[in-house]
């Protein structure tokens, strides 16, 4: 045995659904522009079922002011500027509108560049501007009290106790992307050199450390907790669920939630609370920003420099509470 240390959601439509609706020729678009965000851009699934769903409202859109045997010629800047319309008429917010909008621009764009549009529309259409919010984090001793709770919890050896273990630690220890922990295998892990390999979006791979603690929760689960799911199952998964295969994101999400519910005063967050978490415990650790883009995997700096608000925000509220001319 190891020893241990101590929103209101917008309901999306069917998308089969929606495209049977569609004339046989947009039909054939929307195919060969979700062919192009899988095969060419290689973004993953979800991404692509966001943008294919948002193109396919801008196309039943036009179907439905243009007629609905309308080709693709007919969308213009006006058809699109009315869409918009629609959704926020419809109680779309701020956020939902720039990002449908965004997925507008890049259809138009790839259908220009394939000489399905004469012009692009698109370069003229202008959304709200999405007002970014302050990520939740835990303070740094939330983030320990709720590490310390899941090893005392896994000291019983249970093997799904030892995973959930395994889960936070290598969550908090490196910011991954819950798709990414999901899509670990086996030889993605490198304990002689402490990091591991994931595969981000955009298929880009990057290498991540993990320190010490991780790596005692990531061995425990690989040599006393893994063999006793994996039974009789043969897969490289590094994570698996009860019945071996490998681990869901709903239930890394549950792992999560649960034990970060259990710390008082926490604030409710999933998996990638926890990567907020890490990033912002790297920033006020000294850490610089390019270094904690290349870690996280973001592929602008603009997405990693959020976290500079988040640790301005706590510096003034620290300084509110403490000094003595604060206010």
């Amino acid at each position: 045995m190891c020893s241990f240390v101590a929103y209101t959601k917008s309901v999306r439509p069917s998308l089969l659904r929606s495209r049977v609706g569609l004339s046989a020729a947009l039909g054939r678009v929307v195919d060969d522009f979700e062919r192009h965000l899988t095969l060419e851009r290689g973004l993953s699934a979800h991404t692509v079922r966001a943008y294919v769903g948002d193109v396919v409202s801008l196309l039943e859109h036009l179907s439905e002011v243009a007629g609905g045997g309308a080709g693709l010629e007919r969308l213009d800047l006006a058809v699109m500027r009315s869409w918009l319309a629609a959704l926020l008429a419809g109680g779309a917010s701020r956020g939902t509108l720039a990002r449908r909008a965004a997925a507008a621009r890049g259809f138009t764009a790839w259908a220009a560049r394939g000489g399905l549009l004469v012009v692009d529309p698109g370069l003229r259409l202008v959304a709200p501007r999405h007002r970014r919010t302050l990520p939740a984090v835990l303070r740094p001793d939330q983030a320990a009290s709720a590490l310390t709770a899941a090893g005392i919890g896994a000291e019983n050896g249970d093997p799904v106790a030892l995973r959930d273990r395994a889960v936070l630690e290598l969550l908090y220890a490196t910011g991954v992307r819950v798709s990414e922990l999901c899509g670990l295998d086996i030889d993605d892990i490198d304990y002689s050199r402490r990091v591991v390999r994931v595969l981000g979006k955009g298929q880009r791979e990057r290498t991540v450390p993990f320190g010490i603690p991780a790596e005692q929760a990531m061995r425990c689960w690989q040599q006393d907790g893994r063999p006793r799911l994996l039974a009789d199952r043969a897969t490289s998964a590094f994570f698996l669920g009860a019945r071996g295969g490998r681990l869901d994101p709903r239930a890394v999400r549950r792992v999560v939630h649960d034990a970060v519910g259990a710390v008082p005063g926490a604030a409710d967050m999933g998996p990638h609370g926890l990567r907020h978490s890490a990033a912002t415990h790297l920033l006020e650790g000294g850490a610089d920003l390019r270094s904690v883009q290349e870690l996280l995997g973001h592929a602008t700096l603009a997405t990693t420099q959020l976290y500079t608000h988040v640790t301005v925000e706590r510096l003034r509220a620290i300084h509110d509470r403490t000094h003595p001319r604060s206010r």
